[in-house]
């Protein structure tokens, strides 16, 4: 028994129904986004008359990022879209012609190149938001040598930053728990435009709750949030500055607060005098910044229904979390519940403990009828927080309940690639390895299928590959389970559960896509999250985790070192 979902079939064991994919998001991904040695390979198979010998690549990584032992796998949807629209057009051709590298290229190549798109080509992958280890291929890519060439980069593009940033934002997850809220904040700090909309992408995929980028949000439906800067704060100088209608009219429209201002005023004054001096010591405050108090109130008009503060352009304690008391009472009073506030800078454990400490002392000193809520509103920090920084707040304790995360989440400051390689693992039919002094860069010849073994208890323990032409694992039967090129490193698994890793993503004589594949962001953002629960703590772990074992049967082991032998030069002693 192989879990899988399975399509209807036209008869002949082929998905029924295929359709072709809308242009890639970015319009930089076009049939010129290749490296140059593409395109001269791609004459030089042709001009040898080789360029339609059937071939096979693998896309892989052959080490997890971030000193972890899991990854996330993106960037497929973006890569169907891409080979779906392949095509180069006539001013690709008329650059090609003018650059140096082309002028010995002869005509007839170039009429060529306008013929060419993927419809001959058929692709297997691994689910976009599932959980991939190294080795294992992400992408098989299969069909006319010189096209699967040709495409080389370009898919490499697509799946290596997006697979980064999807896992820099699982494992942000992971360490902040299910209940946080998290930001991604980081267009500003992104590698440019189309960086920072595919950060927001990914992160999203990966977990994350909202994106502060609306290009982001409007592209791909993600949720944007955000609220106001310091300069907001430093634009106001004193409650004079607000020019606008002071009136409020009250959430449910059945009244209005003629002087919104002179009610803040009065809210402050009731915190003096009813709250401050009870509280302990280290929480009480003096005269607060009258220009900070201007500028959450003005914001308070402007949005009533999603008031949430910025309160350390001052003093967080002193003047940014009563001033923000002050402006959340008159609100209430108004018939509307403000969100909270966020903290920038500062020690972000102790500042969110005292302001929750302050929040939770006013709605019992001022009772249920005047700060009811109060104890729950929400505490967002955003104060360069990374992986590290979060784990450190778990340890010491905190009170925030949302994260705002930009630099280190978008540029994956931590590690900056993930090291995918595009490798031809057969050709005409016939396995190819590439051999290296390095054995982690040894390839595993020929077309592999792949399937992920689980224990009774429902995790996953194993992934092993094994050939083409292998029967796939079966529930409840023996399997010895090989390391690629370690002969004593093996084990046998009877697994509980099989599941099908590799699934037919393109057909290209058959029209595109399989219906029954959804490579949607929503969908893979489900996945992603389905498929971190399946693996077993110890592997997800932010410190040591343990290696998760990738494998290959016995039959391809024996196959992989017989046909390493082959190919290895013989030595000679002189």
């Amino acid at each position: 028994m192989v879990t899988e979902r399975t399509a209807p079939s036209d008869g002949d064991g082929q998905p029924a129904g295929t359709h072709k994919m809308p242009p890639c998001t970015n319009n930089l991904t076009t049939a010129l986004l290749m490296d140059t040695y593409q395109i001269t390979m791609a004459y030089a198979y042709w001009k040898n008359g080789t360029h339609e010998r059937p071939a096979a690549f693998d896309l892989l990584f052959r080490k997890n990022p971030f000193a972890g032992e899991f990854t996330v796998f993106a960037g497929l949807e973006e890569s169907l879209r891409f080979i779906s629209n392949f095509k180069f057009t006539e001013e690709d051709i008329e650059y090609l012609r003018n650059e140096p590298v082309a002028k010995s290229m002869e005509p007839a190549f170039f009429e060529l190149l306008k013929t060419l798109n993927c419809d001959s080509l058929k692709v297997h992958a691994q689910q976009e938001g599932s959980v991939v280890f190294p080795r294992v291929p992400l992408l098989r890519v299969e069909g006319p040598l010189m096209i699967v060439q040709l495409i080389e980069t370009t898919l490499l593009n697509l799946v290596n930053y997006a697979s980064l940033v999807a896992t820099n934002a699982a494992r942000h997850r992971l360490v902040a728990g299910n209940d946080a809220t998290l930001l991604e904040f980081g267009l500003r700090r992104a590698q440019g435009p189309d960086g920072g909309v595919s950060a927001s992408r990914y992160a999203y995929l990966g977990g994350f709750d909202a994106t502060s980028n609306l290009e982001a949000g409007r592209q791909f439906k993600i949720p944007v949030k955000g609220t106001h800067a310091h300069s907001y704060v430093q634009a106001h100088v004193g409650m004079e500055d607000l020019k606008c209608d002071v009136s409020l009219p009250y959430s449910d429209g059945s009244n209005s607060c003629s002087d919104f201002k002179q009610l803040v005023l009065d809210s402050l004054e009731l915190l003096n005098r009813e709250v401050r001096d009870q509280l302990p010591e280290h929480n009480r405050w003096g005269k607060t910044n009258e220009s900070e108090l201007a500028a959450f109130t003005s914001y308070a008009l402007a949005f009533p229904n999603g008031f949430l503060a910025l309160v350390d352009t001052y003093d967080v304690l002193k003047s940014g979390v009563p001033n923000f008391l002050a402006v959340a009472l008159a609100l209430k009073k108004c018939g509307y519940k403000p969100l909270g506030i966020r903290l920038d800078s500062g020690d972000l454990s102790y500042l969110s403990l005292r302001t929750r400490e302050i929040f939770t002392k006013t709605q019992e000193l001022l009772g249920a009828s005047r700060a009811g809520g109060f104890s729950s509103f929400g505490i967002t920090a955003s104060n360069d927080i990374h992986e590290e920084v979060l784990h450190s707040l778990k340890q010491h304790g905190h009170a925030i309940t949302a994260f705002g995360i930009g630099t280190h989440l978008v540029t994956c400051l931590r590690q900056p690639a993930l090291g995918c390689v595009y490798k031809l693992v057969e050709i005409d039919g016939a396995p190819r390895i590439k051999l290296s002094e390095d054995v982690e860069k040894v390839t595993i010849p020929g077309r592999k299928h792949a399937f992920r073994l689980y224990t009774q208890g429902g995790h996953a323990v194993v992934d092993v590959m094994l050939g083409a032409d292998e029967p796939a694992p079966e529930v409840g039967q023996r399997i010895l389970c090989r390391h690629a090129f370690v002969a004593s490193k093996r084990a046998y698994v009877q697994p509980a559960c099989v599941e099908q890793l590799h699934h037919l993503v393109w057909d290209g004589e058959r029209g595109g896509v399989p219906n029954n594949i959804d490579v949607s962001l929503q969908a893979a953002r489900q996945r992603c999250k389905e498929s971190i629960q399946m693996m077993r703590s110890d592997h997800l772990r932010y410190s040591n985790p343990t290696p998760y074992k990738v494998s290959v049967s016995e039959q391809l082991f024996n196959f992989i070192h017989k046909l390493w032998l082959e190919n290895a030069p013989v030595g000679e002693i002189v």
